[in-house]
């Protein structure tokens, strides 16, 4: 039975000189609403022991879009201000529930530029997009389609640091289960291999940072020796954020391939639970456990299991799968990074991340 979830499509568009200026200024208004109620909120709590509501930030914003020092913020769309008044409501809420840290400030450089319109602040019609404020719809670049008759929810558009203009569109779309298959698979994240499977099929990891680090490292070369607050200096980060975003573009195509198929071929999938932020505290290995991005195939994993009707287990990050003999079932007493291929007493010789692997499958497939 088909069943209804909430799904972003995510384009590209360009906008008019007009356009680009009228969401520029969005961005900076949402910047400073988030980072002045972010400030308001921690001055009440650290001085008074008082936690500020929405409510209460919402009369906040009133009372700023009237004063003459902000009276800016009435020139742009009210609703992406209130929306990042939301999103820091929802960042405290997850703050006090211990799931998060405390919120952050917004900065100019380092955060992406971003915009939220709900659909009182949108026109959808013909399927043209047309933001508040502006006269003209967006010249999206339609990728793929929508699916038929969906009603956009909501509208984000941001910009990323490579300079290039992108619109995600929320609708509500009814997603059917996979057939069941009979086949199960455990998946070994590796560095040399991105992903081993419980099969005995070792998928390559195309190593995206590392095929680049020659021409990244050119360009940061070239940024670090332009003058700070120049044109120059600004132009030599563009070309910086570009080779980054190439790098972050093909790795992302790569992982949703990887996650696709494995979701489409099998009914359960079981993976490790992999304590990335630990793993990366490793000097020699941070580089390149970051370039394998497992957080984010893991994530892939879990809401494509989740819309296809497939199961995704995690087995326990303390289970011992590369010691343990996928045969005879006995652990052994070492297992060092260097050793590749082992034999076990019991006369199977194993190749170290296929081993890892059908033991995860066993893992998982014994707790589901």
């Amino acid at each position: 039975m088909a069943q209804i979830v909430k799904r972003a499509y995510k384009y590209r568009f360009y906008p008019t000189p007009e356009q680009a200026g009228e969401l520029a200024r969005t961005f900076g208004c949402v910047r400073l609403v988030y980072n002045k109620a972010l400030e308001e909120r921690t001055r009440a709590y650290n001085l008074e022991g008082k936690r500020v509501s929405y409510a209460e930030s919402s009369a906040m914003l009133t009372q700023w879009k009237h004063s003459g020092e902000f009276g800016f913020l009435r020139e742009v769309s009210s609703v992406p201000l209130q929306q990042a008044l939301r999103h820091l409501q929802a960042g405290f809420a997850n703050f006090f529930a211990k799931r998060a840290k405390y919120p952050a400030f917004k900065s100019r450089k380092r955060s992406r530029a971003s915009a939220e319109y709900t659909r009182s602040a949108f026109r959808w019609r013909d399927g043209r997009l047309t933001l508040a404020k502006m006269d003209a719809p967006l010249a999206i670049v339609w990728s793929r389609p929508l699916p038929e008759g969906a009603q956009p929810s909501t509208v984000t558009v941001s910009r990323d640091a490579a300079g290039r203009w992108f619109v995600s569109i929320l609708v509500e779309e009814a997603i059917a289960p996979l057939a069941r298959v009979k086949q199960a698979v455990g998946v070994d994240a590796g560095i040399t291999a991105l992903a081993t499977l419980s099969t005995g099929e070792k998928i390559i990891n195309p190593c995206h940072e590392r095929r680049d680090r020659r021409k990244l490292a050119k360009a940061q070369r070239a940024l670090s020796r332009k003058e700070k607050g120049s044109a120059n200096r600004a132009k030599a980060r563009l070309k910086v954020a570009k080779v980054y975003a190439r790098i972050a573009d093909r790795r992302q195509d790569h992982l949703h391939k990887i996650t696709t198929r494995l979701v489409r071929d099998n009914q359960a999938i079981a993976v490790e639970d992999l304590t990335v932020r630990n793993l990366v505290k490793n000097r020699r290995l941070a580089r390149a456990i970051s370039d394998a991005s497992w957080r984010q195939m893991r994530s892939m994993l879990e809401y494509k299991a989740r819309w296809y009707g497939r199961t995704l287990v995690v087995v326990d990050r303390w289970f011992p799968s590369s010691k343990l003999c996928s045969m005879c079932r006995v652990p052994q007493d070492t297992m060092p990074l260097n050793v590749r291929e082992w034999q076990c007493a019991c006369g199977a010789v194993h190749d170290r991340d296929v081993n890892a692997a059908r033991n995860v499958l066993a893992a998982g497939l014994a707790e589901s």
